[in-house]
């Protein structure tokens, strides 16, 4: 039973309620998949690496609470859980040890490629049925985009 009642349809409902959890699934991921990689990077490019990591997890945390407290705001209970993350999360695998800083930027860059593609998908699917959604996921979407950018220079 909801605690929370929404002023969208039960259809409506549903389908942002999927945008927004999939959204938190990939945030949390991708903010895990970044400090992972953050505490491993090593090669002549490890400081700026380092922080320039630093700063995707700090966007995929903010961005990862503006959404779950968007779902608790419609009525949908944000799930953040581990377990979800892994079996839902559109970000391929980190491997383990030590990561190559050119190896940690093409990381990055195909993660935060994942992330956004789904988040593109979401912004589409929300347009009609909630704007106010649509509009946190197209914020999220341009600071994601922002990064993949730095990252992506970062290879040349």
């Amino acid at each position: 039973m909801p605690v929370v009642k929404s002023t969208l349809s039960n259809d409506d409902l549903a389908l942002v309620g999927n945008a927004l959890q999939g959204a938190l699934v990939d945030l949390v991921d991708l903010s895990l998949v970044a400090k992972q990689v953050h505490w491993n990077v090593v090669g002549p490019r490890f400081r700026s690496v380092h922080l320039q990591l630093d700063e995707v997890v700090d966007t995929a945390r903010q961005h990862a609470d503006t959404v779950a407290e968007r779902a608790s705001a419609i009525g949908v209970a944000p799930d953040g859980r581990a377990v979800t993350i892994t079996k839902t999360s559109g970000i391929g695998e980190v491997s383990d040890g030590w990561i190559k800083d050119g190896d940690a930027v093409q990381t990055l860059v195909a993660g935060l490629a994942a992330v956004i593609r789904r988040m593109r998908e979401r912004i589409n699917a929300t347009g009609e049925p909630d704007p106010v959604t649509q509009d946190i996921l197209i914020g999220l979407t341009a600071d994601l985009e922002k990064h993949h950018w730095m990252f992506q220079a970062e290879s040349y």
